[in-house]
């Protein structure tokens, strides 16, 4: 089993997907960390020898920012927005889409689960 940044990665799958498997790590830049680590894509990761993992996890971890480091660096990216009250630190702080979407309607991943608020009674009418 390959372990790469405390992430075992998926033995039956290529390992151009396999790797993808790691936070911050998509297509373009796995299939970049093969050609530099000079594995062939389309081998599965269980067909993978020592040398060729050893290869890959060195490559990512001298040139890439991955798992732990990369999620707490976004949280403070994130905290800053919040502490220096720029728009999108109000908009996260909120827990309201940040970047321009809708909210009259959507957005209920951010929002959370609908509360309903009490409607305008009418005001009695006068004659």
């Amino acid at each position: 089993m390959a372990r790469i940044a405390g992430v075992d990665l998926p033995k039956n799958k290529k390992v151009l997907y396999g790797l993808q498997y790691i936070y911050g790590i998509g297509e373009f830049t796995a299939a970049t960390i093969l050609e530099k680590a000079k594995v062939s894509p389309i081998k599965k990761v269980a067909d993978l020898t020592d040398e060729e993992i050893a290869e890959i996890r060195a490559v990512i971890t001298s040139e890439y920012r991955v798992e732990g480091a990369l999620r707490s660096e976004v949280q403070q990216n994130i905290k800053r927005l919040m502490d220096i009250g720029s728009y999108r630190g109000v908009r996260h702080r909120k827990s309201l889409p940040a970047r321009g979407q809708r909210t009259r309607t959507n957005s209920r991943t951010r929002k959370g689960k609908r509360r309903t608020v009490a409607g305008k009674k009418k005001a009695p009418s006068k004659k």
